[in-house]
Order: C-alpha cells, then structure tokens, then sequence
C-alpha cells in the first residue's frame, strides 16, 4: 500500500521561503519519477518540478525556474522542494506524486 504525505506547507509572506516535505511509504522499489504539483481553485492542476531517480535529471515549470528546487533522499523515500522568493501566485495547494499515487496536498499561501 503506497501512501505520499505532504507537509511543510503554510503561510508566508511575499519574498519568504518555505520548504515542503512529502514521505513515502510502501514503495517496492526507488520511484523512477517523483514530483511536485500545484492547484487553486478553478485551474488544473500544473507540474512545478520533477526529480529521476538519482537526481541526475530535474525539470521545472518556466515559473518556478531559479526559485525552487527539488531534491531526494532515495535511502529514507523522502522528496523536498525549497521554495524561495515565494510570490502571490504561488498560492496554491501543493501535492507530491509519483506513478499514479498522490498524497493529499498541503495549502501553501503567500501574501
């Protein structure tokens, strides 16, 4: 049974950081992809940043780019995404992935 849980998120103010966590559990075996996405009411939900296995490949949305950063720690099923010089529009409820499997999200609010 494969359970993602978020946490990390919050409220913070323009130009802040925060740093979100999500821990999995039940994997069989090192994800090939993990990554974070994001959605506000009303929108579709938008990748903001995917890790490989290893670390070795990183991709991020084009408004995320030079401000965030996904990492991993494969020994502890464990995925990261430090979030700086946070703005308005990063609002949104944050959710990691991997496979078909989501966790439940964390509200992330940036005044």
């Amino acid at each position: 049974h494969v359970q993602l849980v978020e946490s990390g998120g919050g409220e913070v103010q323009a130009g802040g950081s925060l740093r979100l966590v999500c821990s999995a559990s039940g994997l069989t075996s090192s994800a090939y992809c993990m990554g974070w996405f994001r959605q506000t009411p009303g929108k579709e939900r938008e990748e903001v940043a995917a890790i490989y296995t290893g670390g070795r490949r990183t991709r991020y949305a084009d408004s995320v780019k030079g401000r965030f950063t996904i990492s991993q720690d494969n020994a502890n099923n464990t995925l990261y995404l430090q979030m700086d010089s946070l703005r308005p529009e990063d609002t949104a409820m944050y959710y990691c992935a991997t496979g078909p499997f989501w966790g439940p999200g964390t509200q992330v609010t940036v005044s």
